[in-house]
């Protein structure tokens, strides 16, 4: 799964227990209708992929939902969710475009002299 927006927060690297578990969040906000704040971990390695990312820079993130069960003392089951990412990139600003490098103004191409009336396809169509 991806998630698609502007960079809104970016968290400091936090590190837990004697383990090294470490976790790192990053708030993305969509781009739609009704713009969403979506939460996603980074964690062990993968914290170090925020490191060239900046607030307010579009980023596609690829993602894997995780759930969790846990039993409090009382016996009572609750469930868990969170946002994983494994994988971040840098979007273009004008994102239809994808790759392709700019395509130049009209003014730069010369206007062709050489046409003849009486040449044609031979196209079907």
């Amino acid at each position: 799964m991806e998630v698609q927006g502007r960079i809104k927060l970016i968290g400091d690297t936090q590190s837990f227990g004697s383990n090294g578990f470490r976790k790192r969040e990053v708030v993305v906000t969509t781009e739609e209708q009704y713009p969403q704040h979506i939460m996603i971990e980074f964690v062990q390695d993968k914290t170090d992929l925020l490191n060239t990312f900046q607030v307010g820079q579009q980023v596609k993130v690829s993602i894997n939902l995780r759930g969790r069960e846990w039993v409090n003392p009382q016996g009572e089951t609750k469930y868990f969710n969170s946002i994983q990412g494994w994988r971040i990139e840098a979007l273009q600003a004008d994102a239809s475009n994808g790759n392709m490098p700019p395509m130049p103004p009209a003014e730069a191409f010369e206007p062709a002299n050489d046409l003849n009336d009486e040449d044609h396809d031979d196209l079907p169509f």
